[in-house]
């Protein structure tokens, strides 16, 4: 299809949106011909001055350069670090076994793939060549080049997700350009003006609305690559885990329908207005959770750990209704031991949502209060280490500071003065000096505290530590409700049995030793 087969059209409002989406098929793309190569890298450069150098090098207009580059990122390189799906830089530039532009940008641009996911002017010089090579593709003329609506073909391509997604994408993209932004860039003003758009769209049959979702009706239906997700279930549903993508919204679906990804979640919520996609029926199990794969519904957020922009209030109240309607279907309770992030998971070394994710105000919107059991309190307990972050770090900091160490603040960031302390503890309690808070430091740090005799029938606050320190030693959510019931005395006694003490379910003395020595 050449550029005069398109027509033009506004950026569309959901609906339209959605009834076109199956009707994109993007267009084969091909080698970049007739560009010259950078002049100068764009190392070092202010950003602007680097968006321009890039835009002008390869003849890309500079507002739909930023406007990629801030729905792929919101303009933050991450230091370099990757996205779930491969990709890097403020421009998204992919290596991974289906998608290469990051080596294609290298070829286009002479930088190497190490500058290019390093430096951000070098970043968008590569990402200004990759879209340049999709408009090439096209046939786009000079003249048309100059025309911001006839790269709406050329965006989706640079994409490089299934049709559906990439009309999501570059939809995505002209809504930034109509809307316009203001952002800063390490302190620096980045501004694109609003203005009126309609892109030119590839000539397609009429078709009828997007697959919706038959599990939660107000989201889209987008199914995830079969390889990616196990049919059926091995356990009740009884958790809702929070993720964030660490990407993009269209790349995070893209992602989950690359066949090589083995990942996947239930739903995936877009940060500027809430939209809902599903991607794995409920009754089926996500690859997203490790061990809890089979008993969670894993719901991701477009964004990125370390940036709070991306957390809007759209999506919070997006996100709450969703886990809300989610908790009244399978009967799970609203409640912090049942609504968890991926860090609180054992055995991930995932540290989403991160210390920016507002639990208070999120558990609020879906409970009516703020849902939260105490801060000591979760369904499971997850390693924490160096470079941790989130509640349960704070958790760890709070009991520190309860029994005389010195954590620091506590706010739930895992640095070296909480590891110290950590140290400082596991030294005096005979336990491993790894500075890491693994199964037995846990135990040793939630029992920590007084030793009265309990057993059936007793409550109050140390049964309350018992039955944290029981979850915490055994791997299996133990009820904290300070109430010394039959739960309790099961959990007791499966603990004293496996430490080969009488298993009589008193906790006295050899009990409490066991326990505070994270045996």
């Amino acid at each position: 299809m050449t550029a005069g087969q398109h027509h033009r059209r506004s950026v569309p409002g959901r609906r339209g949106r959605l009834a076109a989406l199956a009707a994109f098929t993007v267009l084969a793309s091909g080698a970049l011909t007739g560009v010259a190569p950078a002049l100068a890298a764009g190392a070092d450069r202010p950003f602007n001055e680097a968006l321009d150098h890039a835009a002008e090098t390869y003849d890309v207009p500079r507002d739909l350069l930023a406007a990629v580059g801030y729905g792929e990122s919101r303009l933050d390189g991450h230091d370099g670090q990757p996205s779930q799906a491969g990709g890097y830089g403020v421009m998204h530039l992919v290596s991974n076994p289906d998608q290469h532009t990051l080596e294609e940008a290298a070829r286009l641009t002479g930088e190497s793939p190490a500058e290019l996911r390093r430096d951000t002017g070098t970043n968008l010089l590569g990402g200004a060549a990759v879209l340049r090579a999709r408009a090439d593709a096209l046939g786009l003329s000079a003249a048309e080049r100059d025309d911001i609506d006839a790269w709406y073909a050329a965006v989706a391509k640079y994409s490089g997700a299934e049709p559906a997604t990439a009309r999501l994408y570059a939809d995505t993209v002209y809504r930034f350009l109509a809307d316009g932004l203001h952002t800063s860039v390490d302190g620096e003003k980045v501004e694109v003006a609003a203005r009126d758009v309609a892109p030119e769209l590839p000539e397609a049959p009429e078709v009828g609305p997007a697959a919706v979702s038959q599990d939660y009706p107000s989201a889209r239906w987008v199914p995830a690559a079969a390889g990616n997700f196990a049919s059926g279930r091995s356990a009740a549903i009884s958790q809702v885990v929070v993720h964030v993508t660490q990407g993009s919204y269209a790349g995070s679906i893209s992602w989950f329908q690359n066949p090589t990804a083995q990942v996947s979640a239930h739903y995936v919520i877009r940060s500027s207005d809430g939209e809902v996609t599903q991607m794995v029926k409920d009754a089926d199990t996500a690859y997203h959770a490790r061990s809890a794969n089979a008993s969670t519904l894993g719901i991701e957020h477009e964004g990125y750990v370390d940036d709070p922009a991306w957390f809007t209030e759209a999506m919070y109240r997006s996100s709450a209704a969703l886990t809300a309607y989610l908790c009244d279907q399978y009967g799970i309770p609203k409640d912090r031991s049942h609504i968890v992030g991926h860090v609180e998971v054992p055995g991930n070394d995932h540290t989403d949502p991160g210390p920016h994710w507002d639990w208070d105000h999120y558990m609020e919107l879906v409970g009516g209060e703020s849902g939260a059991v105490d801060e000591l309190t979760f369904a499971s307990y997850a390693t924490q280490l160096s470079g941790s972050s989130g509640p349960q770090v704070k958790a760890v900091q709070r009991l520190l500071t309860e029994q005389d160490y010195q954590p620091g603040a506590v706010d739930g960031s895992f640095g070296p003065t909480t590891q110290t302390a950590v140290r400082a503890f596991q030294q005096d309690k005979g336990l491993e000096t790894d500075g890491i808070v693994g199964k037995a430091t846990w135990t040793a740090l939630l029992s920590a505290g007084t030793t009265p005799t309990l057993r059936s029938g007793s409550s109050g606050e140390a049964v309350s530590r018992l039955q944290r320190a029981l979850t915490a030693a055994s791997g299996k959510t133990v009820a904290v409700d300070g109430d010394f019931g039959s739960g309790t005395a099961g959990a007791v006694k499966a603990f004293q049995s496996a430490r080969s003490l009488e298993a009589d379910g008193v906790v006295g003395a050899a009990t409490w030793k066991a326990l505070q020595s994270g045996s």
